[in-house]
């Protein structure tokens, strides 16, 4: 049989579908692929196999019984681990949740099996997805299959890298600041954030839950809409759910690809031009930029004045919101618990093991958000950054009256080393200085690579309005018709 790993989820799902292939000998080889190369990658964190290969079992039966099966069924996907999963551990990178088998399923794992995919395991994530590298996950930081010296991007380096190192073809992320783009962009594959609201966070832990958007991961611009199809939609136990249809994204991705942009005005945003992104970053951009006007697009400048402020506004709601959701962590209910002697009040109890079980950077961010949230400080502090995402807003309203969709690079810089940038919190904080705006808006994003930069992978970026999800996928998929795809050094 032809190696699968090395295939996309459509040709993947085209094998299984004809039983050219069956669900069992696809899942055994990317779970063969996963034990090869991962002990250098430490893309998963949990590698469900007996799972998996029932799961494929499954699959492989219903064909045989001659049941219609959805256009992913029998294909292999990553989840990343801050989605629960019924009696698979579930620990979103923190030690407080270490070993937690969760009783349900979230909406996003219901609806992949539904959907016929295979999940393989749950893949490695900064802790709490607080993070732009994967460095602090409290088990130890994933590697760029590109550059296994560098970081995948964060938080959902783990599912980024695990595309890359051909470990799965499909994979899940979540993206608060940039979580599933920035990674993408940096290891050479595709990551959409789409409309907030447009997929469930019902059984997603978390972190900020006005930014929390989970999507689809892939290798090629297809793939990634064909997961987005299967995953979306309107969900009523996700108060935050827009009660509307998926934009049909699988027939964007299609027009696309045949490379024609004719008629698409696309707009560059001015205050991103001077915000120090690297030399090859920025030629990498302008190429792209010059590929899309052959294409037949139309681009043009747009001023949106309120962005530069979007990293400070971000990183006081998010914190904010990061300090009140992780107060349930309490050692009480669930998870880790710590100094219960017999002799210890619970309150005591409860600081040592948010003290044991919380990361460095996971304790910043809540004593940031706890700050801005105290009495005194609300109105000058979190009151004030919700008046800027107002400001933000508006620029993006008065943007898509004179365009279709803005382009900028995904992330200012290529992927950097493992502990460059660790000991400098802003450092890392700029990883999702372009990647921001949009979760403060709610609109969709999606990085798609577009070049390279001394050998390492470049991303742009690609963000809509609130609902026309598909205008991001027209645009990614007739750039990579393009440019095509990018393939890592053999590990």
């Amino acid at each position: 049989m032809t190696d699968v790993t090395a295939m996309t989820a459509t040709q993947i799902a085209g094998l299984v579908a004809t039983g050219a292939a069956s669900a069992v000998e696809v899942t055994q080889a990317h779970l063969d692929r996963i034990a090869a190369v991962d002990g250098r990658v430490n893309a998963f964190l949990h590698v469900d196999t007996e799972g998996a290969l029932a799961a494929a079992r499954d699959i492989d039966a219903r064909r045989a019984a001659g049941e219609e099966l959805g256009p992913l069924a029998g294909v292999p996907v990553a989840v990343k681990d801050v989605l629960t999963t019924k009696g698979v551990p579930t620990t979103v990178g923190s030690k407080i949740l270490e070993g937690w088998r969760p009783p349900y399923d979230s909406t996003i794992v219901e609806r992949l099996r539904a959907a016929g995919t295979v999940m393989l395991g749950k893949t490695n994530m900064d802790e709490f997805a607080m993070g732009s590298s994967t460095e602090y996950s409290a088990y130890g930081p994933s590697r760029n299959p590109w550059d296994t010296d560098r970081i995948p991007g964060g938080s959902g380096g783990g599912s980024a890298a695990a595309l890359a190192a051909y470990e799965a073809p499909l994979a899940i992320g979540s993206d608060t600041g940039g979580s599933i783009r920035q990674p993408g962009a940096v290891t050479g594959t595709v990551g959409a954030k789409p409309t907030y609201g447009g997929t469930s966070r019902y059984g997603l832990v978390a972190f900020s839950s006005s930014l929390d958007t989970p999507g689809p991961c892939a290798r090629t611009v297809l793939d990634a809409a064909l997961l987005h199809a299967a995953i979306g939609g309107h969900d009523p136990r996700d108060s935050t759910s827009i009660p509307a249809p998926v934009p049909d994204v699988v027939a964007a991705a299609k027009l696309g690809a045949t490379g024609d942009l004719s008629g698409v005005r696309l707009g560059i945003v001015t205050e991103f031009g001077g915000e120090g992104a690297e030399p090859g970053v920025t030629a990498a951009f302008n190429e792209a930029v010059d590929t899309l006007t052959k294409l037949g697009a139309e681009i043009v400048e747009i001023s949106c004045p309120h962005f530069r402020y979007a990293l400070p506004a971000y990183y006081l709601i998010a914190p904010s919101e990061c300090s009140s959701n992780l107060a349930r962590f309490d050692g009480v209910r669930f998870g880790l618990r710590t100094g219960d002697d017999g002799n210890r009040s619970l309150e005591e109890v409860m600081s040592l093991t948010r003290e044991a079980g919380f990361g460095p950077e996971v304790k910043r961010r809540i004593m940031l958000g706890t700050y801005a949230l105290s009495s005194g400080y609300y109105d000058a502090y979190y009151g004030q950054a919700q008046k800027v995402r107002t400001l933000i807003t508006r620029d993006f309203t008065a943007a898509f009256e004179r365009v279709d969709a803005l382009i900028s690079p995904t992330t200012p810089f290529v992927a950097f080393p493992l502990g460059a940038r660790t000991s400098d919190p802003y450092q890392m904080y700029l990883a999702d200085l372009f990647t921001i705006p949009s979760n403060l808006y709610g609109g969709p994003g999606i990085s798609v690579p577009c070049g390279l930069s001394d050998g390492l992978p470049v991303g742009l970026q690609v963000m809509a309005p609130t609902l026309a999800d598909d205008r991001m996928y027209r645009v990614a998929a007739a750039l990579e018709s393009a440019v095509g795809t990018f393939t890592p050094p053999a590990l």
